[in-house]
C-alpha cells in the first residue's frame, strides 16, 4: 500500500512535476550524486510552502478521525484537560446509543430477556435525551444490564436498519472502564468518540523533511446533505481531496433520508466532486475505510448483493476471480470498481459546476484504511512527506540535467 500511495499522492499533490520529470528524468546514478546537495538546497523553501488538503465525504464516513490522527501524530495529541473535554462527548456517544437500542426493541418485534431489563429499559427512556452530567452507580447498573441482555443484542445485530453509531459497541464493551469516577479518555476513545460536524475546521501542522518542514493544512467540512453547501468556501487552493467512503454502510440508509442507501450516497456524491470543475486541479486520493467493520458484517451474515444486485454480476468477471479469494475481498473490490466506473463516466455538461477532462489525464488513487488504526494512518502521511522531499527533487533535478 506503502509505494502505492506515495506515487499516487505524488502525482496529485503536484501535477507540473509530472510533466516536468517527463521531459528530462536524470538517470539513478546522477540522482544520487545530487542527492545531498538537493536536500540542503531544497529544505530552505519548504517553510514557505503549504499544502492544503481537503477532506470531503458524507457523514460519520471518518474524516474528523482522521484530524484527530494528525494531533495525535504531529501535534503531540491530547493533554490530560483536553481527555477530560472529551468526556461529555464521550458520555452522549453511550446515551445516544444505548437509547437507540432501547427505543427499536418494540419497533423490530424483539424482547428483553429478564424483567430486570424491561425495568432497566423504562429507566433509560425517563431520562432526557442529553447524556447525564456523572455516570452515578444507578445509571452505570442500568446500562450493564441493558448490554448484557439478550435481547438488547439481537438488537445490536440488526443495527443496520437504524440509526446507530459505530462506536456503540466499542463503547459499550468499554463501558465499566469508562464508569470509573476517576476516568480519563485514552486515545483510542477520542478517535472512536463522535459528534457532529458542522462549519468549518482546520487543522495546521508541520513535518521534518530532510533538514527542513513541511506545512499541512487540512480543513474538515460537514457531510450531512444541509452542511454540503458550505464546502465551495474551501475549494479554493485546494492540492488534493481526500475523499472518504465508508465500506461498511452498504447495508444502513440516511439519518436525514431513510429511504437512501448511505453507500450509494457516497458513491453519487463522489461523482459530483470528481467532475467539479472547481476541483479540477486537485488531486484526489480515495480512503476506502472502515474496511474491518465491513469484514465483520460480512462474517455475520450481511451480504451487499441484498442492496447491489449488481454485485452478482461483478463476481462472474475473470479478471478479478485471481486477486479475490473470500466474500470480504469480493465486496472490497466492487465498492472500488464502483469509484472506477464513476472516474470512467462521460462528463455531464448540464452545469456550470461541472467541466469536461475528456482531452486532459486525471488519476484517481485508492486506499483501504481504518481510520482508528493510528499505525495506518502514520504510514500513509509518512509516504505523504516522503512524496514531498521526493518530488521536488525531481523537480529541481529536471532542471539540472
Amino acid at each position: 500500500m506503502n509505494g502505492d500511495l506515495f506515487f499516487g499522492l505524488l502525482r496529485c499533490l503536484r501535477p507540473a512535476a509530472k510533466q516536468q520529470a517527463m521531459a528530462h528524468t536524470p538517470n539513478p546514478k546522477q540522482q544520487l550524486q545530487t542527492h545531498h546537495h538537493m536536500i540542503k538546497d531544497l529544505s530552505s523553501n519548504f517553510k514557505d510552502t503549504t499544502v492544503k488538503i481537503l477532506l470531503l465525504g458524507t457523514a460519520e464516513s471518518g474524516k474528523t478521525t482522521i484530524i484527530k490522527q494528525m494531533r495525535i501524530l504531529h501535534i503531540n495529541g491530547f493533554t490530560d484537560d483536553e481527555r477530560r473535554e472529551k468526556i461529555p462527548e464521550i458520555y452522549q456517544n453511550i446515551h445516544d446509543s444505548i437509547n437507540q437500542l432501547v427505543m427499536h426493541m418494540g419497533l423490530l418485534g424483539l424482547r428483553f430477556g429478564s424483567c430486570t431489563s424491561e425495568r432497566s429499559a423504562n429507566y433509560i427512556l425517563s431520562l432526557p435525551a442529553e447524556a447525564p452530567e456523572y455516570f452515578n452507580e444507578e445509571y452505570c447498573d442500568h446500562v450493564t444490564t441493558l448490554w448484557n441482555d439478550v435481547g438488547i443484542r439481537a438488537c445490536y445485530d440488526r443495527s443496520n436498519e437504524f440509526p446507530l453509531l459505530d462506536s456503540a459497541k466499542y463503547f459499550l464493551d468499554n463501558f465499566a472502564r469508562i464508569c470509573d469516577v476517576d476516568y480519563i479518555p485514552s486515545t483510542e476513545d477520542i478517535l472512536h468518540s463522535r459528534k457532529v460536524t458542522t462549519g468549518i475546521t482546520q487543522i495546521t501542522f508541520r513535518v521534518p523533511v530532510g533538514s527542513g518542514e513541511q506545512e499541512f493544512r487540512m480543513y474538515d467540512v460537514g457531510g450531512q446533505r444541509d452542511e454540503r453547501n458550505k464546502w465551495i468556501q474551501v475549494f479554493e487552493g485546494i492540492q488534493a481531496v481526500l475523499f472518504l467512503i465508508s465500506c461498511s454502510e452498504f447495508d444502513q440508509n440516511l439519518r436525514e433520508d431513510g429511504n437512501q442507501n448511505r453507500l450509494q450516497e457516497a458513491l453519487n456524491l463522489f461523482r459530483a466532486v470528481w467532475q467539479n470543475r472547481f476541483l479540477a486541479s486537485a488531486g484526489l486520493i480515495v480512503f476506502l475505510n472502515k474496511y474491518d467493520i465491513m469484514e465483520r458484517k460480512i462474517r455475520a451474515g450481511k451480504h451487499i448483493v441484498d442492496y447491489f444486485p449488481d454485485f452478482e454480476d461483478f463476481c462472474k468477471r475473470p479478471q478479478q476471480q485471481q486477486s479475490c479469494f473470500d466474500e470480504c475481498d469480493w465486496t472490497k473490490m466492487f465498492i472500488k470498481q464502483k469509484m472506477i466506473d464513476i472516474t470512467q463516466e462521460q462528463f455531464k455538461r448540464n452545469s456550470r459546476n461541472l467541466c469536461d477532462f475528456s482531452s486532459a489525464e486525471r488519476e484517481c488513487y485508492y486506499h483501504f484504511t481504518v481510520a482508528t488504526d493510528t499505525r495506518c494512518i502514520r504510514d500513509v502521511f509518512s509516504d505523504v512527506q516522503q512524496m514531498i522531499l521526493s518530488e521536488n527533487m525531481t523537480m529541481a533535478g529536471s532542471t539540472l540535467f
